[in-house]
């Protein structure tokens, strides 16, 4: 079986940076596919992956990560006048032993996940 985690944006926003890194790592660890309805911040990120780095071992090979933007972001205008620096996007994290493909078309978000 294939186990996912969809983490609601309230969800995100009650947590520190720390305790998101460490569920969203603890998670993969144990095979779960996580889906963040808010993504992480460029810094979140960025501390994600060094964190992800540290971890890494035989018998923990990383994360796969993705992100697209939620489908209010679309249009030319939105792009150009956001007022956020953290703009509402979906992102998708796993072990790259469980994501095989992720791709976007016209709206739709597809990933090929296996179990580990």
């Amino acid at each position: 079986m294939v186990h996912i985690d969809l983490i609601s944006e309230e969800m995100l926003s009650s947590m520190t940076s720390y305790e998101k890194i460490r569920m969203i790592l603890d998670g993969v660890k144990n095979g779960r596919i996580i889906v963040l309805e808010k993504g992480l911040s460029p810094v979140e990120e960025t501390k994600l992956i060094e964190a992800t780095m540290v971890e890494i071992s035989s018998d923990f090979v990383g994360i796969e990560m993705e992100s697209y933007p939620s489908m209010d972001e679309k249009s030319i205008f939105s792009k150009l006048f956001r007022r956020s620096k953290n703009p509402k996007k979906i992102t998708i994290i796993g072990s790259p032993n469980q994501i095989k493909n992720i791709e976007k078309n016209k709206g739709r978000i597809s990933a090929l996940i296996s179990e580990i």
